[in-house]
């Protein structure tokens, strides 16, 4: 084993990525491995929905038209295996039109499909066994329209063994289809928790596609060619340690600060990253720049898993509506609002009249204006904005009503509207809410099937013991190190590097310092408290900090801060992609020397 390394190249990092990616992984990046996620959980709210509608639906069908049509033939050839959780919530329905696929580009592939997180045949028993809300008490809601328990490696890795050339999974957690490969080709085993969290955590950089190598990335400007971007490929050593690269002259950029950008992605507790197969802590994982675009990764730490597989459940609650309109001339930014509240006062005294009830919420953000930014707006008056309006009601006429009283305002309201985007008029939207749980991974009973036969692979659910008691107590904030003397403020993000993103309807941001230096300053200055009060217009929940040593770096919770998140939000930023865009520029105090030196830098 010693000396050994596995290529494998991430090709998706949702459904819907660019097609251009497949191809260039196996044509240009001498991979073992090709994976693929597509699965994010608005992703399965929706295939759940199509499956509904149509039994043969419910999973990624660009697997099949962007991947395995057009390049099973050099699949085949070149021996690269693929894994990939397009399976959604209709795996099988995947498995077959790829067979197909193979059948009509003259291969023949050996297809796998992980099956058994899929739990709605289980709902009887789970209500019997008291399964709550995750972090509340809340019971299973009365009507549940999906449920899904996210799998580990340990089922693909089996899959492999048997011979698979293709894997297919419904869910399972996002680095799954990068671990599987590992534990098949080096022999980890349960209680390899260091290894399975390095695993892991290659798995975590590759999911989110070219967001490793510069997509995203705070310092985009240093960032060539978008136009062709390079997707990542992880060289894996037996110890779990990596090497990211990409295939040679394609775009994109391969930097520590890149790559560390990817690890902060919503991680949520760094010490804890929980996932199937172990409680992943990242805390001390270091980085180191090998050459151009090519990063070393190691340092990562595990400890044993927990019981429970996490279950995602949709359930729907409500409608849903949402328009943008045009607005310009002198106070564009006034007048925009105007006319939306507006619209929103005439429509309730409507709804009075014919006993609709009212709103359960209203949003109205004025894109030019700097909304999302509350007190913290920079904007002047704008003669051109967007203004979007959007509203939560329990009836699908109400909204529609709504729908209908946009457009008269270009006649009847504040001049300089000039009229909404889009053919026709804005339908309403089913709400299909999250509902997350933990079920005993005894109940959950997964198998493979392969080749007409089903593996029953209980044994790749080994119970495990961690608890969040395990965990150290972090140490308070230092006090300020601009303290003593005289100091200036400064942006954040002249300290520091940031990302963000969701987890449910908790906000995510993730910032490590540019330098070493900056460390103790980010440490002092930006706080659980200072977060808090910075996002104050945008959060009805507690913020919690983590550290990160081992970049210099800090991962924050902002709770409840998405208005219900994923598709049950009516928010501009659901998903919180542009909430660490918004605190690097938190105003932070710093030494005056170090301010003078960074207006000359």
């Amino acid at each position: 084993m010693a000396g050994k390394t596995v290529r494998i190249g991430g090709s998706s990092g949702f459904w819907g990525d660019t097609e251009t990616a497949p191809g260039q992984l196996v044509r240009h990046g001498r991979i073992d491995y090709l994976v693929n996620d597509y699965l994010a959980e608005v992703t399965m709210s929706i295939m759940a929905a199509q499956k509904m509608k149509n039994p043969q639906a419910g999973y990624a069908t660009d697997f099949v038209t962007a991947v395995m049509a057009p390049l099973a033939k050099e699949i085949a050839d070149r021996k690269i295996k693929v894994v990939t959780n397009a399976g959604g919530v209709n795996p099988q329905a995947c498995a077959e039109a790829v067979r197909k696929a193979c059948e009509a580009a003259g291969v023949s592939l050996k297809v796998a499909v992980v099956m058994g997180d899929d739990l709605m045949g289980k709902i009887p028993e789970l209500r019997a066994a008291g399964i709550t809300e995750m972090g509340g008490d809340a019971p299973l809601p009365a009507k549940i329209l999906s449920m899904n328990a996210y799998l580990g490696g340990f089922p693909i890795a089996r899959a492999l063994a048997e011979g698979a050339d293709v894997v297919i999974t419904g869910r399972c957690v996002d680095s799954a289809v990068t671990l599987g490969p590992l534990i098949h080709e080096f022999g980890w085993t349960m209680d390899d928790y260091d290894r399975l969290s390095a695993g892991t955590l290659a798995g975590h950089i590759l999911e989110c596609g070219a967001q490793c190598n510069g997509g995203n990335f705070t310092d985009w400007h240093l960032v060539p060619g978008y136009d062709d971007m390079g997707f990542p490929i992880a060289e894996v050593s037996a110890d779990g340690s990596f090497v990211l690269s990409k295939p040679d002259n394609t775009g994109g950029l391969i930097t520590t600060a890149t790559v560390a950008e990817q690890m902060l992605y919503e991680i949520g507790d760094p010490r804890a990253y929980l996932v199937p197969d172990v409680a992943c802590d990242f805390t001390e994982v270091r980085y180191e720049q090998l050459g151009k675009d090519r990063v070393r990764v190691s340092g990562a730490k595990g400890r044993p898993p927990t019981d429970h597989y996490k279950v995602s459940t949709t359930w729907p609650d409500g409608f849903k509506l949402s328009s943008i309109f045009m607005l310009s001339g002198r106070e564009a930014v006034a007048k925009g609002r105007h006319s939306a509240e507006s619209i929103i006062k005439k429509t309730r005294r409507m709804f009075r009249e014919k006993n609709y009830g009212d709103y359960r919420d209203v949003s109205i953000e004025v894109i030019g204006g700097e909304d999302t930014y509350g007190p913290h707006s920079h904007a002047q008056d704008s003669r051109e904005v967007v203004v979007k309006l959007a509203a939560r009601h329990d009836q699908r006429e109400a909204l529609s009503l709504l729908g209908r009283e946009i457009a008269p305002m270009s006649t009847g309201g504040v001049v300089g509207m000039t009229g909404s985007f889009g053919a026709g008029r804005v339908s309403p939207q089913p709400v299909i809410r999250m509902f997350s749980c933990l079920v005993p991974k005894s109940m959950v009973p997964v198998s493979v099937e392969i080749d007409g036969k089903s593996i029953a692979m209980q044994e790749g659910a080994k119970a495990g013991g961690f608890t969040e008691s395990q965990l150290p107590v972090e140490a308070p904030s230092a006090p300020s190190s601009a303290s003593g003397g005289a100091s200036e403020t400064v942006p954040l993000i002249a300290l520091a590097y940031g990302r963000s993103g969701d987890k449910g309807d908790n906000a995510n941001i993730g910032i490590f310092a540019r330098k070493p230096e900056y460390v103790p300053i980010l440490e002092s200055e930006v706080t659980e408290q200072a977060m808090a009060q910075f996002f104050a217009h945008r959060i009805k929940g507690k913020v919690t900090r983590w550290r990160l040593p081992g970049i210099g770096g800090f991962n924050f919770l902002l709770r409840e801060a998405l208005g219900g998140g994923g598709m049950a939000s009516i928010k501009a930023d659901p998903l919180a992609k542009a909430f660490a865009q918004m605190a690097l520029d938190m105003p932070v105090k710093v030494p005056a020397a170090l301010a003078k030196e960074l207006s000359r830098a």
